[in-house]
């Protein structure tokens, strides 16, 4: 594969990029991170505090709803939130195996186990059909936002949604959050599916009454076809994982979520006990609003990195070139094809790149074998199931105090502070992936 000319003049003046080309695992640290004052008072962040609170707002409107129609939630009271579970066990067979140092005391955010969709999709896609809904039942005149929106599970309102299309592109996760929510509300679905797409999550998008569209291009190619395919209806809706502030402040919800969590288990985030976001990329719709709504709320104190696969680190490629959605792995000579199908996106978000162009830390690549030899870590330790794609944040605490210590040392992270620190790999997808696909993770064996 043909590397383009810029890609051969960044990689001759950055190493990490030159690791890239090279099919290496590396650690690219953003030489454009800002302190989040000067971000949110220079630039225009066209996120703000209060679209959040709004969104925070719509979730729990919709609440009585999603307790009455799925069950799982009772326990949440219809907010579709994630277990925050400390992984000791984790943490120093990871230091035992790696040879590493893994400081502070090391987290699970289990976005794998979300209720619903069974991933951190399930955050920003259904937010986003959710607030479709919402807006289409005011606009008729079938909903007021006083109202018990119970009201919505009622046969009047799916012959009412019925009458409209969702549409999306996905390699897999959010088409299934997408193709869950939106079907059960009763809308007509079709979900854009890429080739690298697992077989078991386009069945079970089919056996809840989703159309999905297969094509043997790449996650790009489903979204484009999705997208005019969406234009030409009038009647349909597209949910845009490249450009959707919807799907953006759905993942943004997380941070405030999180402090609450931190609050119920005693943990501290300031200058002194800094807290180390690890988040696994593909477009980066999911990992940025997650990392934006997590600066907004802990501002320096939060350092968060996305994690790529070593085959296609789109969002790396994107921020180093500031090309941001121009960038293309294919570019730099990666055919873009990995074992982490949810990460397989050959170009990234310009939406995110740009907005988290001067927030995020940095990014890690990791080697498809890793991600398998880390599932079977975890479960033999902590007896979790997350998806082998999930599993790529566990190459960010293994590799922070190597490939890490330059950012380290120029943020004023010592040992000390490093001792208190809080450290989460966010999971991202697992909870609906049937027996027999585990049994096929469980001994697939990359190296």
């Amino acid at each position: 594969m043909e590397i383009k000319e810029y890609a051969r003049t960044l990689a001759a003046s950055d190493s990490a990029v030159r690791e890239v080309i090279e099919q290496r695992e590396t650690l690219w640290l953003n030489p454009r991170l800002l302190p989040f004052e000067v971000v949110d008072g220079v630039t225009q962040l066209v996120v703000s505090d209060e679209d959040i609170q709004d969104a925070e707002a719509r979730l729990a409107r919709f609440a009585p709803y999603i307790r009455k129609c799925f069950p799982e939630t009772e326990e949440t009271e219809g907010l579709i939130e994630s277990p925050l579970a400390e992984i000791p066990a984790m943490q120093q067979a990871l230091c035992g195996e790696e040879g590493c140092e893994i400081p502070g005391r090391l987290f699970l955010k289990m976005d794998s186990h979300l209720a619903i969709a069974g991933s951190v999709k399930a955050r920003g896609g259904i937010y986003e059909v959710l607030k479709h809904a919402e807006e289409l039942a005011l606009a008729a005149g079938k909903l007021t936002v006083t109202d018990n929106y119970e009201k919505l599970a009622a046969p009047e309102m799916k012959e009412f949604f019925g009458k409209y299309t969702v549409q999306v592109g996905s390699t897999g996760n959010l088409g299934l959050s997408i193709g869950i929510m939106s079907a059960f509300l009763g809308f007509n679905v079709k979900v854009h599916m890429s080739a690298d797409a697992k077989q078991w999550k386009k069945d079970m998008l089919r056996s809840k009454g989703v159309n999905v569209i297969e094509y043997e291009d790449d996650y790009s190619r489903a979204v484009a076809e999705g997208r005019r395919q969406s234009d030409a209806d009038p009647m349909s809706y597209f949910v845009d994982d490249e450009y959707s502030v919807d799907l953006f402040l759905g993942y943004a919800v997380a941070a405030g979520r999180l402090a609450e969590q931190f609050e119920e288990q005693g943990l501290t985030v300031d200058e002194e006990h800094p807290l180390i976001v690890y988040v696994p990329a593909g477009v980066g719709g999911a990992p940025g609003g997650v990392c934006y709504g997590l600066k907004r709320r802990f501002g320096d104190n939060v350092h968060v990195f996305f994690t790529e696969p070593v085959m296609c680190p789109s969002l790396l490629v994107g921020f180093a070139s500031q090309r941001y959605e121009q960038a293309n792995v294919h570019d730099f000579g990666i055919s873009g094809e990995t074992h982490a199908d949810g990460l397989a996106c050959a170009s990234p978000s310009g939406f995110v790149t740009r907005i988290c162009n001067n927030l995020v830390a940095g990014d890690f690549t990791v080697a498809d074998y890793r991600l398998y030899d880390y599932m079977r870590m975890l479960m033999e330790t902590e007896s979790i199931r997350i998806e082998p794609s999930s599993c790529a944040s566990f190459v960010g605490p293994v590799n922070l105090m190597g490939k890490g210590v330059a950012y380290l040392e120029k943020e004023g992270i010592t040992s000390e502070k490093l001792a208190r620190s809080t450290q989460i790999c966010w999971a991202t997808g697992g909870r609906l992936v049937p027996e027999e696909v585990w049994e096929q993770y469980l001994n697939t064996h990359l190296k």
